[in-house]
């Protein structure tokens, strides 16, 4: 989209104003938490684990409470998240009228930031965000405020510090400088949606070479599949997105491989947001909580149609419905995919299979992740409901902090907070998710400021003994005489001979 000559005149107006409204409220919070040392280290109050949209969210909302928060990313400055390096979508799903990460303030939001630079009739003719547009709104997010990021950082390591000395959670950094230890009070991991696991496949996967296949969420050049055979196993969003950017960069053709025997055609998780569930949904009871999530994912969320016509409108792409893979044998330099519906032969293949949550996979949760409370470990689903995402979902605090399996096997575990996907069984989907990622940014914020309050109460009851910043100074009046004594008056306003008298 092209913006108008006076685009830059309009945001550093809005710029101006989110100035004024941030002032208006006394936002930022001035700091509070007691500064700590470790190893003759500063301690950060908060340490972020991701840049995304919930990263700075998170940080956003702690810092306005007035309580420290660095993020620590391990993408170069502006790649933070998936929006312009692994997402092929071409818009956002999410309505652009929400409010996303914006935290209550209308200069902050989208819209604010669109409507700047491009007007309002440009506002009106506007169907969806695109995607990479939204990526420069998250940079100017995070420029506008000021956020303290630190790209290229990588986290090798979270240890809570042996028996919660000190209350400190240890990171191990690897970054540009060389490799560093960082300490802080607690550690927020806002990870995505891949954020305690990974890409998973099916199990024959294993059994193919790597050159010939690729999940939708890797880091690939889609041009290497010009003129390829290209099979696309799934159709759900990420699969349209893939099948699609094939196509554009000129695959020879794509065949959809689709297990069901239809795809998906409501979205039933829409049926069910309100803020009712965004507030309500934590102290649910276990078995609504699983009710509700199991049949989302039973139901399963459709593609969005105008990334379903983004492959249709291909004459070389092809929906195979009922077609379950059955075998995969490569020949040569083709793959000779076997489905319930006949054999592809196939150049490459690409697998839209989701996210598995499996904290043990992470070699930077080692220190920790044995000893993660699971629902698996917390509630048992009736015949027929079980569900392998909901069973591997940690158990969450209030806080969003994990909580341990067996209590005193890892003291320090809950300075470790789960604000990503996986947090949305015990949270509901406020953790990642553009329609209520500012409520879940200030539920954790409020949980965290809370937790150092109570953590440091005697520091701040002795600021209070001490504290001696008089607001009257004694010079504001002029003390009333003492009444006038009459002739032998004896303090009660009578005559002392006249008062013997009368008592003789």
């Amino acid at each position: 989209m092209t913006q108008s000559p006076t685009s830059a005149i309009g945001l550093t107006a809005l710029e101006t104003r989110l100035r004024q409204d941030l002032a208006w409220l006394e936002l930022p919070a001035k700091r509070w938490v007691p500064a700590r040392t470790h190893d003759g280290q500063p301690v950060l109050d908060v340490a972020i684990i991701g840049g995304g949209m919930a990263g700075l969210a998170a940080a956003t909302s702690l810092t306005h409470l007035g309580v420290g928060a660095v993020i620590f990313d391990q993408s170069p400055r502006g790649f933070e998240g998936p929006w312009a390096t692994t997402a092929r979508m071409e818009t956002l799903r999410s309505p652009k009228q929400l409010t996303g990460p914006a935290l209550g303030l209308p200069a902050l939001t989208f819209r604010a930031w669109f409507e700047a630079q491009f007007g309002l009739d440009a506002w009106d003719a506007l169907d969806k965000i695109p995607r990479l547009q939204w990526m420069d709104y998250l940079r100017w997010y995070r420029d506008v405020l000021a956020i303290d990021v630190r790209n290229e950082h990588r986290i090798t390591a979270i240890t809570p510090l042996s028996g919660g000395q000190d209350g400190l959670v240890a990171l191990s950094v690897t970054s540009p400088e060389g490799d560093s230890t960082v300490y802080a009070r607690h550690v927020v991991l806002a990870t995505g949606r891949d954020g305690l696991g990974g890409a998973t496949v099916p199990a024959f996967a294993r059994d193919v070479p790597r050159r010939f296949w690729a999940h939708s969420s890797d880091e690939m050049d889609y041009a290497t599949l010009r003129g390829k055979r290209v099979g696309v196993i799934g159709a759900g969003a990420s699969a349209m997105d893939s099948a699609a950017t094939a196509l554009e960069a000129g695959a020879a053709s794509v065949d959809l491989l689709i297990r069901r025997d239809d795809i998906p055609r409501i979205n039933k998780g829409k049926g069910a947001g309100n803020p009712g569930l965004t507030h309500g949904h934590l102290n649910l009871p276990d078995e609504w909580k699983w009710r509700i999530r199991h049949y989302v994912n039973v139901q399963q969320v459709p593609p969005p149609r105008g990334s379903t016509l983004r492959v249709s409108r291909h004459p070389n792409a092809r929906f195979n419905l009922g077609a379950p893979i059955l075998d995969v044998t490569p020949v040569g330099d083709e793959l000779h995919v076997r489905t319930a519906k006949g054999t592809f032969v196939l150049d490459f293949l690409v697998f839209a299979t989701g996210f598995r949550i499996d904290i043990t996979s992470r070699p930077e949760f080692a220190p920790f992740a044995q000893y993660v409370r699971k629902w698996s470990d917390r509630y048992a689903p009736a015949a027929g409901d079980e569900d392998v995402e909901l069973s591997d979902s940690p158990d969450l605090g209030p806080t969003f902090e994990f909580l341990e399996k067996t209590p005193g096997a890892c003291p320090g575990l809950d300075r470790i907070h789960c604000f990503c996907a996986p947090a949305t069984l015990t949270h509901g989907a406020v953790s990642g998710d553009i329609p209520a990622v500012s409520e879940g940014a200030k539920r954790l914020a409020q949980g965290l400021a809370g937790s150092f309050y109570r953590e440091d109460v005697e520091h701040h009851y002795a600021n209070m003994e001490t504290y001696a910043e008089p607001e009257v100074y004694g010079d504001e009046w002029t003390p009333a005489p003492p009444p006038p004594a009459l002739n032998g008056d004896n303090g009660h306003g009578d005559d002392g001979a006249a008062r013997e008298e009368r008592i003789a």
